[in-house]
């Protein structure tokens, strides 16, 4: 049997670097590409690591990637963009795909045309597994376990200290310009224009309520009611996190600068028989990304598995990954009632 190989797409960028920093950490086998030529020498050199250059405008190359590799790990966005030509040779050669996309319509986007394809190719598709998204996720599943009649679920991300890359800082100016943003409430979804507003989210000690942007258009709001049967279900940033001078102009930060993040994540779940809550807190949101990536990539490594495109939570089970993480140090978890 030969050994299994992980791809990383995009893999000379932040995220992309500190995915395989982990892998390599664990010894796995790990081929690095992307559409830089120089930049993936260089860090093949530095990694000790195969690489394959594959533009997103070169299928072949792409589907060479794919198909020497059992799982392949997207680090690349802004997704809208880079989804879909990644995601399409994955079904193809028959490679698990896991992304750290953020963007609604584009997890939405696999979720309706990939669906079938993913489940007759016998692989899993696990996009948003990334900080924003697949942690609001898991942590919303984890909350909700056992609470009958479920009005509302809300995620709620009080961040600080975030320095975009180039990456991320096109994403946000893809996401602040969408006039069409996904929303759910009264069971359904919906698409169309929503007015931005502020909302106070009470988090608890040592934060205390925060003024927060509402909706922020995270993409758990497409994965959260694939799994909990809430009426409505809402993410929310705090908005303090753009007033920071160094988020938008940070992309030549240095990884110890963006290491510096401060997070908390919670997830508020509303019932007619009362309420529960939970969070995670830590620092350095970059690495729990990069974490929850790799953890989901070595479990879909493993046999049997669920196919089809599933979000984190559908994937994996939520309490079995949030307590794996934290003993990996990407976060701490808190959950009323539940002593994990």
């Amino acid at each position: 049997m030969s050994t299994p190989l992980i791809a990383v797409y995009g893999a000379y960028g932040h995220t992309g670097r500190l995915v395989a920093a982990e892998l390599r950490s664990r010894n796995q086998n790990v081929i690095l590409a992307g559409r830089d030529a120089d930049a993936l020498q260089a860090m093949g050199a530095e990694f000790g690591y195969p690489v394959l250059r594959a533009p997103l405008d070169d299928p072949a190359a792409l589907r060479e990637l794919a198909q020497q590799s059992d799982v392949l790990i997207h680090c690349a966005g802004p997704f809208k963009v880079t989804g879909e030509p990644i995601a399409t040779v994955c079904v193809e050669t028959e490679c698990h795909y896991v992304d750290h996309a953020v963007e609604s319509h584009h997890v939405r986007h696999l979720f309706e045309d990939f669906q079938d394809r993913a489940q007759s190719a016998g692989i899993a598709m696990v996009p948003g597994m990334s900080f924003y998204g697949g942690v609001g996720d898991l942590l919303a599943d984890a909350v909700a376990e056992g609470l009958p009649d479920i009005d509302r679920v809300t995620t709620a991300y009080a961040v600080s200290g975030w320095r975009m890359t180039t990456g991320a800082k096109n994403t946000a100016a893809q996401l602040f310009a969408e006039t069409d943003r996904i929303t759910y409430t009264g069971g359904e979804f919906h698409i169309g224009y929503v007015e931005p507003r502020n909302v106070v989210f009470p988090f608890p000690p040592p934060l205390g309520p925060r003024t927060m942007i509402a909706p922020f258009p995270s993409c758990e709001i497409v994965m959260i009611p694939r799994h909990v049967p809430a009426r409505t279900v809402e993410a929310l940033l705090t908005a303090e996190t753009f007033t920071e001078e160094q988020v938008f102009v940070s992309e030549h930060a240095g990884m110890a600068e963006r290491a510096r993040s401060e997070f908390t994540v919670a997830a508020q779940v509303i019932s007619a028989h009362g309420s529960r809550a939970g969070r995670v807190t830590g620092t350095d949101l970059w690495r729990a990304g990069a974490l929850a990536s790799v953890e989901a990539a070595l479990r879909l490594m493993e046999v049997p598995n669920k196919t089809g495109v599933l979000s984190p939570a559908e994937a994996f089970p939520a309490d079995v990954l949030l307590r794996t993480l934290e003993r990996l140090g990407a976060f701490t978890v808190i959950i009323e009632g539940w002593d994990g």
